[in-house]
């Protein structure tokens, strides 16, 4: 965790005021200034404020500004928010913080112009209610709360309301002066009606529309003869929003109904998105008890998640929408990074099946500065329409990831990863004989082997132990398990034949129903010792764990800016390794200069014997005796060929005949070829967000979502456990069979 330093201004005693463009100052109180960072505990700070400021630690609220935006407070209720605020402060280096005792909460607002209840609409409005504190209204959420994303946001918002009373007040004191009279500008009318009903919000009135277009919006108190009134339109020759008349007198009884209220979905939205912005991952849950604890209305979790969904969509653009964009964003992606592929397929209802997209600099990078060795995988996306990511990645000299193409389809299935590899071989045109490290259910056994004839396919030894545990389960004790698992492991990184017939033995004096599993597992996909292929001691699929951690960040997006946030996560990946090798002055990267000198310092204590043709006999070293072939690049321990870089016996060699290790070095392995990988950019795709705005143009296909819609429940996400993780199971300690204890023994 960073331990930057960040200068907490801290302020009380003041008072808010809006200033130009609806924006809040503090003025007047007290203020001094405390270094803070993530060590620092809110009770620890709170603490140091109370002794400072002289009030109690039970009473006091904490509020402070985004870096950047001064119209909304944001209110610290935990020690999450109080990390969250350093972490949004650190680039700013200091952040102001207001600490509000509840007591100012009850500041008289008789002075303001008074009123009575939320908004409504001119045919239809709302009645304000009147409670006790602390009273609740009985409706029926779960039946009334079936939100349309397409509502009007003056619909009223079915949910439990309390008074607002003093502890309340602050959240709401803020929204008093949002509309300060005549001349007051607004950039858009949806942002004038959100002021709108903050304003009669905080002031506690209702009001109706007298004329409510694109033109003109102009407002009345809905209390019977009362002269509150207002008048918005447009500026001419601008696109901008100016009050025109305003009368900020009241003479209804609004201020014996201060300030009961009912939230509208217009008025969530409007918290949420500014929330949204500042925390993308807000939670249902804490959106229901801060909205609660700010402004005393009572969310149930299916109303906050709702909620959210609208707000999100009003932030992210919709979800149905990015659809009909797919040929556009094609057509742009080739457009401004060309050689790139981007193609997508439809069912015979023009609904989304598939998509494909692989950038000129993913396709070079592989080409030229590659090794000929791709991972495959998928991840699974929990947007409104699901579906599920596939994806071919390669690693750099640095064993980094380098995400080659990737594929959006709507379910995993054999016929889609045939799609898929049949795409990556029409972009990749590659010559080399390429290994594959990948699964071997799905399709992806026959798929890899009918698409690329003479490829070699490593299976993915994470899935194949799992398959074993899952296959072993019930036959043997947790502990019989573990030594199977551990043996397997050795079967698989074995480098000899020796070692791996050893190994096998020892699974098989466990249990021979193990050893014929590993037999018929076909060991010579991937066991090291056994497989042909290059993979460079590469044995999972799951290698580029960042790539999945892009994904996470990304999945719940339209498909539109999902694509688009990949791209801007690869082109700064690409950019960030091309900044870092500029530094770098040795023949290999720097691990693999690294591994080098290890075995350079190995190679000194070893004994090289006179050679027969090429090859050589050298003495000493874990085995008593190595044979090195160093016209094939090849040693009895295999290690130059798994890893590419000379092990210590050939290093020893290389000695005798006065080379440099350098030259029997994989070229795959130096800068130079990094950089080869790195070479090509990625461009922006311009007007992203426009796009999603504009109709597509003639001619092109327009895509509609897929029938598949997300189900209830929590989301599945890709978890990659730890190798060697076994959940004991239960044994009964009378008949010692597993799957049961003592207590529920048949055998009594």
């Amino acid at each position: 965790m960073a331990t930057n330093k960040v200068i907490a201004i801290c302020q009380s005693g003041g008072e808010f005021v809006t200033i130009k463009d609806g924006l809040l100052s503090y003025s007047g109180g007290d203020a001094f200034a405390i270094d803070i960072d993530h060590n620092t505990s809110m009770t620890d700070f709170k603490s140091e404020l109370a002794d400072n400021f002289d009030f109690g630690l039970e009473t006091m609220t904490l509020k402070y500004f985004l870096p950047g935006n001064k119209k909304t407070l944001i209110t610290i209720s935990k020690d999450k928010d109080f990390k969250r605020m350093v972490t949004f402060s650190a680039d700013a280096g200091s952040v102001e913080i207001f600490a509000i005792p509840e007591l100012a909460g009850a500041k008289n607002l008789s002075t303001m112009p008074a009123s009575r209840s939320s908004r409504t609409t001119a045919s239809e409005g709302v009645v304000p209610a009147i409670c006790g504190a602390g009273d609740v209204i009985e409706e029926d959420m779960t039946n009334d709360f079936q939100i349309d994303m397409a509502m009007p946001d003056d619909t009223p918002l079915p949910c439990n309301f309390v008074l607002v009373d003093q502890k309340h007040n602050t959240a709401i004191q803020q929204w008093e002066n949002v509309i300060t009279g005549v001349d007051q500008r607004f950039n858009t009318f949806i942002e004038f009606r959100d002021a709108l009903h903050k304003y009669s919000v905080a002031h506690g009135f209702a009001y109706k529309y007298k004329k409510n277009d694109s033109h003109r919006v102009s407002v009345k108190c809905k209390a019977q003869g009362c002269p509150w009134r207002i008048t918005a339109a447009r500026l001419s020759t601008t696109q901008l929003i100016c009050i025109k008349k305003m009368n900020p007198r009241h003479t209804c009884e609004r201020a014996v109904i201060k300030p009961g209220y009912r939230a509208t979905r217009g008025w969530v939205r409007t918290i949420l998105k500014e929330k949204l912005k500042a925390f993308p991952d807000y939670k249902p849950k804490d959106i229901a008890e801060d909205i609660n604890k700010e402004y005393g209305i009572q969310l149930n979790y299916s109303q906050a998640w709702r909620a959210k969904e609208i707000a999100r969509e009003q932030l992210q653009g919709s979800y149905k929408e990015a659809y009909s964009q797919l040929p556009l964003i094609c057509e742009k992606i080739k457009e401004t990074n060309p050689g790139s592929i981007a193609t997508f397929m439809t069912k015979e209802d023009s609904s989304f099946h598939r998509l494909f997209i692989s950038f000129y600099a993913s396709i070079s990078g592989f080409k030229h500065g590659s090794r000929p060795l791709l991972f495959l995988d998928n991840a699974i996306l929990n947007s409104k329409y699901q579906g599920v990511m596939l994806v071919a990645t390669a690693c750099d000299a640095e064993d980094g990831i380098f995400p080659v193409a990737f594929a959006i389809v709507d379910s995993e299935t054999e016929e889609n990863w045939l799609w898929f590899l049949e795409q990556l071989k029409s972009a990749l045109s590659e010559s080399r004989r390429i290994t594959f490290v990948a699964d071997f259910k799905n399709g992806l056994k026959n798929g890899i082997a009918q698409v690329f004839e003479d490829a070699h396919h490593a299976y993915c030894l994470r899935q194949l132990a799992e398959k074993l545990n899952v296959d072993l389960k019930g036959q043997f004790s947790h502990e019989a398990r573990r030594y199977m698992l551990n043996d397997f492991y050795s079967v698989a990184y074995a480098t000899t034949p020796t070692g791996y017939y050893s190994a096998l033995e020892n699974i098989k004096s466990i249990s021979p129903d193990a050893y014929n599993w590993v037999i018929e597992s076909e060991p010579h996909h991937w066991a090291n010792a056994l497989f042909q292929g290059e993979r460079y001691n590469q044995m999972y699929s799951t290698f580029g764990l960042d790539f999945y951690s892009w994904v996470s960040e990304a999945h719940e997006f339209p498909i539109t800016q999902m694509i688009d946030e990949f791209r801007a996560k690869m082109m700064q990946s690409i950019y960030t390794h091309q900044v870092e090798s500029r530094e770098w002055v040795t023949t290999l990267t720097p691990s693999n200069e690294e591994k080098l000198q290890k075995e350079i310092e190995l190679a000194q204590s070893l004994q090289v014997s006179s050679p027969e043709g090429s090859l050589f006999q050298v003495n000493g070293g874990e085995a008593s005796v190595s044979i090195v072939d160093i016209n094939q690049c090849d040693c009895d321990c295999k290690i130059w060929r798994l890893t590419g870089l000379p092990c210590s016996h050939a290093i020893a060699v290389i000695g005798c005949i006065e080379k440099s290790p350098y030259d029997y070095c994989s070229t795959y392995l130096t800068v130079e070829s990094h950089r080869l990988m790195y070479a090509e950019s990625i461009q922006p795709v311009p007007n992203m967000e426009r796009m999603m705005l504009d109709e597509p143009p003639e001619g092109l296909v327009c895509v509609t979502p897929p029938p598949t819609r997300r189900t209830p429940g929590r989301p599945k996400m890709k978890k990659v456990e730890p190798l060697d993780m076994i959940k004991r199971q239960l044994q009964c300690s009378q008949c010692k069979g597993l799957g049961h204890n003592k207590k529920t023994c048949k055998a009594t």
